[in-house]
């Protein structure tokens, strides 16, 4: 029988325990959220599309999703886009758009004070 609640994949597991870390260390409270929506079910995790973040986006922001980045709609921003996933075609319309994708371990190292972010789902 299986536990319920108990995380199998490293990567998701290591990167909770660092956000909850690097929260702490840094009185970040926004990677102490993102490391509490990571910790729920997989079927609560956002699926944000391209559309919804040119539409509450602003020009050279930085957003994070706590879930994945599918690629319907338009981006016509540059925007740094951390997420867990990227679709192929969300990938290549950021990239497209002069924006960045990055892992959410990428923004984390490069903001560990977590000013200027802001969460979607």
């Amino acid at each position: 029988m299986k536990k319920i609640g108990v995380k199998t994949n490293p990567r998701l597991h290591n990167l909770i325990s660092l956000l909850k870390t690097t929260s702490r260390e840094n009185e970040a409270k926004i990677w102490r959220e993102i490391a509490i929506r990571l910790e729920s079910s997989r079927r609560n995790y956002a699926e944000v599309n391209l559309s919804k973040i040119d539409r509450y986006a602003q020009n050279g922001e930085t957003i994070i999703v706590p879930g994945k980045v599918l690629g319907s709609g338009v981006l016509s921003q540059s925007v740094k886009v951390a997420a867990l996933n990227f679709s192929q075609a969300a990938t290549s319309k950021i990239r497209d758009a002069k924006g960045q994708c990055l892992s959410i371990e990428q923004l984390l190292a490069d903001n560990p004070k977590g000013s200027g972010v802001r969460i979607l789902r």
